[in-house]
This record gives structure tokens, sequence and C-alpha cells, in this order.
């Protein structure tokens, strides 16, 4: 094939396939919902509990967990580039929106959880399968009875950061540190 000859797009030698595997997320919320969000989460990383399907889909995972701060490391792959082969910023703000959220948890008794409100991502340099393995860190900035707010920051596998993000999430179950407050009081 000569350069002026246009490449068949759908040639089977340019298919790619991709499996992808998860557990049933129901059991493992309910058995997340009964520990503390600091045990769930290290449950998860630790590979107590399983990953949200999300998690799987994408590829990611959670490397570190500690109280207000969470690390989900992600391997690059070509299935979540787009057609000029950078990769979705879709993938950036799944694992911003995931680290964000579990920072919130890291800190909230069992029963407590928070989801989204609003998610604002800056893309500051692009990312690709060459960009080495890329970190997504939250943190938490100020934990509410009502909502709360989130800084995250992804780097690629240099360390330069690509993507900075906030976000406001809406607090869900009991009041943050109720549990911890109630266990003082009776010993």
């Amino acid at each position: 094939m000569t350069s002026t000859e246009p490449t068949d797009l759908f040639s089977p030698d340019l298919l790619r396939v991709r499996v992808v595997e998860w557990q049933a997320p129901g059991p493992a919320a309910k058995a997340a919902m009964a520990m503390s969000g600091m045990a769930a989460m290290c449950a998860i990383r630790d590979g107590l509990l399983p990953p949200p399907p999300m998690a799987k889909l994408i590829g990611f995972r959670m490397s570190v967990v500690e109280p207000e701060r969470i690390v989900m490391e992600l391997d690059p792959v070509e299935s979540l580039e787009n057609t000029m082969g950078l990769m979705h910023g879709a993938t950036a703000a799944a694992l911003l929106d995931t680290a964000m959220g579990c920072a919130i948890s890291t800190v909230l008794p069992a029963g407590q959880t928070s989801v989204t409100l609003d998610l604002k991502l800056t893309y500051l340099r692009p990312l690709s399968v060459r960009s080495g393995t890329i970190t997504a860190e939250g943190k938490v900035i100020k934990l509410g009875r009502q909502t709360s707010y989130t800084e995250g920051f992804v780097r690629d596998g240099k360390g330069s950061l690509a993507v900075h993000a906030t976000a406001t999430f809406s607090m869900i179950g009991g009041e943050p540190g109720k549990q911890d407050r109630t266990q003082e009081k009776t010993k």
C-alpha cells in the first residue's frame, strides 16, 4: 500500500477487543455502608472489598488511603483515548470524581456517604498512553453536615500536573463525626 491509498479504517487488523469483568455492586455497597468510610476505603485498596464497576471499566486502582486524602492510579491504555490519540477527558473526570468522593469517605462514620453536586475540571496538559502511570489525588477542603468541598489533581507519570479539579458533594446519612463523638461520650 502506498501513502496515497486510503487505509481501511475498519480492517480486522485495526480491531481491538477488551473484556471487562466486575462484581455486582449491591452486595459490596451494603458491606461498605456497615463500615466506617476509612475501613471501607482500606478494604477496597487491600482487595477485601471489590472496587466499583467503573474502576474495573476504566482500569484504575486505589493506591493511597489517608484521612481526607485518596490517590488513584491508572496505567493508560488505548481504549481510553479519543480519535486524536489523547486520553478522553471523561477518564480524568471519572478518576477525580472518584478520588475526591473517596477522600470524603475516609472521615465518615458507617452509614454515611456523599454524592457529587458539581465537578469543575481545568485541563492543563493532554494525557495519552505515553504519559506513564497517571495518578489522581483527592483531598478534602471542608467537611460539612450538608455539603463538603474537595480539590483534586491528575498528574502524569513524570509528576507534571495535567488536570486540576474542585467539587462539591452532598452529604447523605448521619452527621459527619457524630458516631465518633457518641463513642467518646460513652467512654
